[in-house]
């Protein structure tokens, strides 16, 4: 019983601390969030990385926003998405036993093994039928663009380009938040 009590809890509290990733700057090289490298005069690579509980979705939009948001930010009127790509990267995180002889461990008062080959199952998952184990699939979106900042009307030849005061206003209560979004907040 003790043992649910503290599942439960565990996982309440990693429940309220997991959230997907805020937009803002990575605060680290490789981290979450957005990243710019300046390329050549107008020209930039833009990247951002969300965490485990952000969507493909989520990443896109904000780095559509960071590139209309750092277009403003420029002096300039419209950028070219010239090129972009999103990638996903999936990793597997399974659980096994604690145990590494028996359910209460060698040398416990209660010691009773219940494994057949204790040191062949350690980490596997196999042996005591009292622990449960699973695997889970994570997977973390990263999206990178190379634009094209220029000044005056945006073409409308060209699909890849976007009116960064468009794009700011259209995605901002979507990336941002509609309290964020507003200029009182």
């Amino acid at each position: 019983m003790f043992r649910l009590f503290t599942l439960g809890g565990l996982a309440i509290l990693l429940a309220a601390c997991a959230t997907a990733t805020p937009y803002g700057p990575a605060t680290s090289s490789g981290g979450y969030g957005f990243s710019d490298q300046r390329i050549e005069n107008n020209r930039y690579r833009i990247t951002f990385r969300g965490n485990s509980l952000t969507s493909r979705e989520t990443v896109e939009n904000s780095l559509l926003y960071r590139a209309a948001e750092l277009t403003v930010e420029l002096g300039y009127d419209y950028f070219i998405a010239v090129e972009n790509d999103t990638e996903a990267r999936t990793s597997y995180s399974s659980s096994a036993p604690p145990a590494f002889y028996g359910r209460y461990g060698y040398g416990h008062p209660f010691h009773r093994p219940h494994y057949g080959f204790p040191y062949y199952a350690y980490g596997f998952g196999w042996g005591d039928p009292y622990y449960d184990n699973y695997t889970r699939e994570i997977t973390r979106y990263s999206a990178v663009a190379f634009i094209a900042m220029y000044k005056g009307g945006k073409p409308a030849d060209n699909p890849m380009a976007f009116d960064a005061r468009e794009v700011m206003s259209n995605l901002g209560p979507v990336v941002l938040g509609a309290d964020r979004n507003n200029p009182g907040y």
